[in-house]
């Protein structure tokens, strides 16, 4: 009695061509392929991280000119740095002003953004098309071309040297993004939601306060996240319009370590490393949320 092996051959497939043995599934890249990729990425991470890391060492050093020489900070490593920030200088007095401008720019900011993106994805009043517009055409001007007719009307107002002052220059940044970036996510939300709503007796402010904006947290998460980082670390707004040292925000209380003949570099680094915290905080808390809110705002237009 014989045994004999049978082999499977690759046969032709419907179209009467041969498929190839080992051809890979549709679908599925080669090793080749998957290997360069991942290089790519890896680069490409570590072209990311490392500033970062370079920052970090060199708020290690105890002198401001070790960024000349960064082997000696292997040897004098130390959290010198930012005890000294933390205790001799008025971080913690530039961390609660930042607190109030950014909290304020966010609150703010994310509830103009949120009734304006809704308006324009629900309601078709005469001009919304071009209401849309406007926010857009107001993200074409750079700030130096905005600073000086800012400064006059906060001066006319006798906002000059106050966080109102602020608030109301980054509101004027965030909202018009923020703006287009909820309408986005508002239209990926089902308008039988609403019609829900005004069979249950709702406001149409009350459909939006009650059940859309419960729906929308990923969009407001996002919209939060982008307007707390506009405030959190802008330098140019608040370097012109802050006067007194015991307003400046975070961005500005770091140039005070520059002189025009002295640059205390070291204590920068440990300045910029100790703001970078809070709004890393932040982020981690909140990215589950960015992810989805940013996918599901960009599905419709």
């Amino acid at each position: 009695m014989s045994i004999q092996t049978l082999t499977k051959t690759p046969g032709p497939d419907r179209t009467g061509t041969a498929v190839p043995r080992h051809a890979p599934r549709r679908g599925r890249r080669s090793r080749t392929a998957s290997a360069a990729s991942h290089a790519v990425l890896v680069v490409a991470s570590l072209v990311a991280l490392f500033p970062i890391g370079w920052l970090v060492f060199l708020s290690l050093g105890p002198d401001k000119d070790d960024y000349l020489h960064p082997s000696r900070i292997l040897d004098t490593a130390t959290l010198s740095n930012y005890s000294f920030v933390l205790q001799h200088t008025n971080f913690l007095k530039w961390l609660g002003n930042t607190l109030i401008v950014s909290g304020g720019t966010t609150v703010i900011g994310v509830l103009t953004a949120a009734t304006s993106g809704y308006a324009v994805s629900r309601m078709r009043f005469p001009g919304y098309r071009k209401f849309m517009w406007v926010l857009l055409v107001t993200q074409m001007f750079p700030v130096a071309v905005l600073m000086v007719p800012m400064y006059v009307i906060l001066s006319d107002l006798g906002l000059i040297d106050t966080y109102a002052a602020l608030i109301l220059v980054y509101l004027t940044t965030a909202v018009p993004y923020c703006a287009w970036l909820m309408k986005g996510y508002f239209d990926t939300i089902p308008m039988e939601i609403d019609e829900a709503g005004r069979v249950d007796g709702l406001s149409p402010f009350g459909t939006f306060w009650r059940l859309i904006l419960p729906l929308a947290r990923p969009g407001l998460a996002v919209a939060a996240f982008y307007t707390m980082i506009t405030a959190w670390s802008e330098v140019a707004f608040a370097n012109a319009f802050l006067l007194d040292d015991q307003k400046y925000t975070l961005a500005v209380g770091l140039q005070s370590f520059i002189s025009q003949h002295d640059a205390q570099r070291h204590y920068m680094a440990a300045t910029a490393v100790l703001i970078a915290v809070p709004i890393s905080a932040v982020f981690y808390l909140v990215q589950k949320n960015l992810v989805t809110g940013l996918t599901a705002g960009g599905t419709k237009g």
